[in-house]
């Protein structure tokens, strides 16, 4: 499975207890999300269109509408790295 870098570092914030929260405007269509690391920080590359690749390729997943988290699948899609800085 084709990865990109930025869907790569957002899986590794995801694999260490990050969680990606979104937010919706009347209706089920989610219109803006935060990818926020366990510490709080939030990562700044993150956007809709990672996301949805993420949603796509069944990644991630969100459990009765709460934060969307690393599934299985996306764990075992994650490559190992020394560092998550993104090079």
């Amino acid at each position: 499975m084709n990865i990109s870098r930025n869907e790569q570092l957002a899986l590794h914030v995801l694999a260490l207890g990050g969680r990606i929260l979104h937010e919706r405007e009347d209706g089920p269509k989610i219109t803006a999300v935060t990818c926020v690391t366990r510490e709080g920080m939030i990562l700044s590359d993150f956007d809709m269109t990672i996301f949805n690749k993420l949603r796509r390729k069944r990644l991630i997943e969100s459990r009765s509408g709460g934060p969307y988290h690393l599934w299985k699948r996306g764990r075992l899609s994650v490559r190992a790295q020394l560092d998550n800085q993104g090079a």
